[in-house]
C-alpha cells in the first residue's frame, strides 16, 4: 500500500517546505490542482527539482486536449497525471497512450463518473494504470466508502482512496485494503507534518 500526500495550497514555497519534512515517509507527492492553477507547470518542475527521487503526481484533472497536455506535464517532471472518468473514452485512451510512450502513468479520477462500476470495468482496456476513488472536497461527509464494492468488484487495477482521511477515519479506510491512500490536510496542516506523515506511514507498514 502506498501513501500519497496532496498539496492543495496556493503557496508553493510553503508546500515545498512541508514536503521536505515528510518526504521520507511518503511514496508519492501530489502537486494539487490549486497549486497548478496558481503556478502552472512551474509548480511541478519545482517539486521534481527538489525531490528527484520521489514519485510526483500532478492532479491535472484532464478532460480535453490530452494529446497536448500530457507531454507538457510529463516533461515538467510528473510521473503520474490524473484524467477525469467522465470525459470521452478517446481522451482517456489518448492520454494513456502518450503517457506510456513517455514512461509516465495515468490515474483515472472517478469523481465525475456516471457509473463507477462501468468506469472501473473499462479503465484497463483504455490503458489506465490506477483508479482514484473519492468525493469532492466541498461535499459533506457521506457514504462514499459504501460505494467501494462498485469499483473494486469491476477491476484488478490498483485503487487509491482519498476520503478526507484523518486519524479518526483511517481505520475504516485501511479495512478496505486499497492499493494506496491519499492524505491531505490531516498531514499538511498538522502542527508537526513530519510526525503525522510518520504516523500514517507506520499504520500502512503494519498492515498484513
Amino acid at each position: 500500500m502506498k501513501l500519497q500526500v496532496s498539496f492543495d495550497f496556493v503557496d508553493l514555497e510553503k508546500s515545498l517546505d512541508i514536503a521536505s519534512d515528510i518526504a521520507d515517509y511518503v511514496d508519492i507527492l501530489e502537486v494539487g490542482t490549486t497549486l497548478i492553477y496558481k503556478h502552472g507547470i512551474f509548480a511541478i518542475e519545482q517539486f521534481n527539482v527538489k525531490f528527484p527521487h520521489k514519485k510526483i503526481l500532478a492532479d491535472t484533472k484532464i478532460v480535453d486536449r490530452s494529446k497536448d497536455i500530457v507531454p507538457l506535464i510529463a516533461n515538467a517532471g510528473a510521473d503520474w497525471l490524473t484524467v477525469m472518468a467522465g470525459t470521452g473514452k478517446n481522451v482517456i485512451h489518448t492520454a494513456c497512450t502518450i503517457a506510456h510512450d513517455l514512461g509516465k502513468k495515468i490515474m483515472l479520477d472517478l469523481l465525475d463518473s456516471n457509473s463507477l462500476g462501468q468506469s472501473a470495468l473499462e479503465a484497463k482496456n483504455l490503458g489506465v494504470d490506477a483508479l482514484l476513488f473519492h468525493q469532492a472536497h466541498e461535499e459533506k461527509e457521506s457514504s462514499v466508502l459504501d460505494k467501494w464494492d462498485m469499483v473494486k468488484g469491476n477491476t484488478n487495477l490498483p485503487i487509491f482512496i482519498a476520503a478526507k482521511i484523518g486519524r479518526e477515519s483511517i481505520d475504516e479506510v485501511l479495512q478496505l485494503l486499497p492499493d494506496g491512500i491519499i492524505v491531505g490536510q490531516a498531514i499538511t496542516t498538522a502542527e508537526n507534518p513530519g510526525q503525522e506523515a510518520a504516523y500514517f506511514s507506520d499504520l500502512i507498514k503494519n498492515i498484513g
